[in-house]
């Protein structure tokens, strides 16, 4: 006999709210950190490759260890592995915060990233086993998912304006009271679960997923940033072949860390490459916004951070209108639909050139960001469903991987294609006979030809700027267009994969209370 789903109560109304701050607070950190890279880098003095350390190793440890946290909280129970992290984010917070040296910074920054592979895979899981009928799950689903949208908007606002009167480290101190307000609320509103038939975590399993995705993130970035090389090439091989190894560990395991048969079940799998497609095709051109704003059309971080506010808020309130429609539109038509919008809400970036086309900006960015948000809620909700329930730590940390590697993939493929665009544009545009050490820092990047203006004549330097913005624009818009094109594929690839399946009830999985065990409510 199947197992009755219950409606949520109260309690588990009240502890979505506790599961929002985390997500709110690792969309803000992604965010403000790089407004405050100029500050920190006049009091710290970091050289060039600690910079990108600080930068970098934060994502690099997310991407690397959500995986092995996912697994980890099937084994130890998903409330203590979030509690456990978010003690650990608090301190490291902190630590970051009143960092002396770039070492200490770098040193904080990992310890972020490793107790930042936590928050997510526990409370996606906790959202799975909290919620258990199908239409209270996807509206659990959006609206932890507009914590990152809440968080991205908000993040230039509030990085700009503690900037303006405090030191960079108060952008980190933004995770201790959140965190700290996690501790507090989250023994009292979450529930326990885990994965009673679960065995020892396999440890040799756990490095080996560590050592694959770091090595595959770290080359994708190296090649994003300087392109292609051996160094780079030579890390993502070595990644893929871990990964190969990884996986045939799992196969031959009587007791896998990760289910590999979870990629058997045409939902999971399909739903897990459609939101990496997504991600890949939307990095190579949004990443590239904030510098657009910025650097092209002259406004400063906090204007740029109003400019991008309307898209967000009514990019959540659309989000919150996505259950209801999932209730009498197919899901996948109402993803592939979605998919296409975005698609369009991209290719109106092209005819953007100049400030005055900031209102039409502002619409391609709304189409686009209502357009990926059935992707992702539907997705992830179709991702964690497709799995039985004791695995969906498993299932949660592939989803947030998958949003991961596509990430590095979109700014690493994508972005090196709108790289060579600027850079293939400046040398035929820029003036001639500037100095060698000037001519290749302005070539290479926007922020390199703003520098090599401060040290120009006036009408040289003018020249110069206004070569760079022709550039940048023009890489703007080739991402733009190879993403639009990606999301079409992405919308036909769903339609044509995800047509004849529905949503997995308890007839598919395992029943709930005979996989897990609800602490909580004994």
């Amino acid at each position: 006999m199947n197992p009755v789903e219950q409606p949520a109560t109260r309690r588990e109304w009240l502890g979505l709210a506790v599961l929002m701050l985390p997500t709110v607070l690792l969309a803000l950190d992604m965010t403000v950190l790089h407004l405050a890279a100029p500050h920190l880098s006049a009091d710290l003095q970091p050289t060039s490759a600690e910079l990108l350390w600080i930068l970098d190793i934060y994502g690099f440890m997310i991407a690397g260890f959500l995986v092995t946290m996912g697994t980890l909280g099937d084994r130890i129970g998903r409330r203590k592995l979030l509690l456990a992290g978010a003690t650990a984010f608090g301190a490291a917070s902190a630590l970051a915060a009143f960092a002396t040296s770039a070492e200490m910074l770098i040193a904080s920054r990992a310890v972020l990233g490793i107790a930042g592979a936590t928050l997510m895979p526990s409370t996606l899981s906790l959202l799975r086993n909290m919620f258990q009928m199908e239409q209270e799950r996807t509206l659990a689903i959006t609206v932890w998912m507009t914590g990152f949208i809440v968080g991205s908007a908000i993040g230039p606002l509030v990085g700009g304006a503690l900037l303006e009167y405090f030191w960079w480290g108060s952008v980190f101190l933004l995770g201790v009271p959140v965190m700290v307000l996690l501790l507090i609320c989250g023994p009292l509103l979450l529930p326990e679960f885990r994965d009673d038939e679960a065995g020892q975590q396999d440890w040799t399993s756990a490095l080996l997923s560590v050592a694959m995705v770091l090595a595959v993130i770290y080359g994708l970035k190296e090649m994003a940033r300087n392109g292609v090389a051996a160094l780079p090439l030579l890390a993502i091989m070595l990644g893929l072949i871990i990964g190969v190894i990884f996986v045939r560990r799992q196969k031959r395991l009587a007791d896998p860390m990760f289910d590999m048969s979870l990629f058997a079940n045409r939902m999971f799998s399909t739903s897990v490459s459609a939101m990496m497609l997504t991600i890949l095709a939307l990095s190579g051109a949004w990443l590239m916004v904030f510098q657009y704003l910025q650097g092209v059309l002259d406004l400063s971080p906090l204007q740029s951070g109003l400019v991008m506010l309307p898209p967000a808020v009514v990019q959540t309130l659309a989000s919150l209108l996505i259950p209801r429609l999932a209730g009498s539109i197919p899901r996948w038509k109402l993803v592939s639909i979605g998919l296409v919008m975005a698609s369009i809400g991209l290719l109106l970036l092209l005819p953007v050139q100049n400030p005055s086309h900031i209102p039409l900006l502002i619409v391609g960015m709304t189409i686009m960001g209502i357009g990926v948000m059935p992707m992702m809620i539907l997705g992830t909700d179709m991702v964690v469903s497709a799995a039985p329930p004791r695995k969906a730590g498993a299932a949660s940390a592939t989803s947030e991987t998958a949003t991961e590697l596509g990430m590095a993939l979109g700014i690493a493929v994508i972005g090196s294609i709108g790289a060579a665009v600027y850079r293939a544009h400046m040398l035929t545009a820029m003036p001639k006979a500037l100095p060698d050490n000037l001519s290749l820092a302005a070539g290479d990047t926007l922020g390199g030809a703003v520098g090599a203006a401060a040290e120009l004549p006036a009408e040289t330097a003018e020249a110069l700027i206004s070569a760079a913005k022709a550039a940048f624009n023009l890489a703007l818009h080739t991402n733009s267009a190879i993403g639009a094109v990606i999301l079409a594929l992405t919308a036909a690839l769903v339609a044509i994969l995800l047509r004849n399946t529905s949503t997995p009830t308890d007839d598919d999985s395992e029943k709930p209370e005979e996989a897990c065990i609800n602490v909580a409510n004994g």
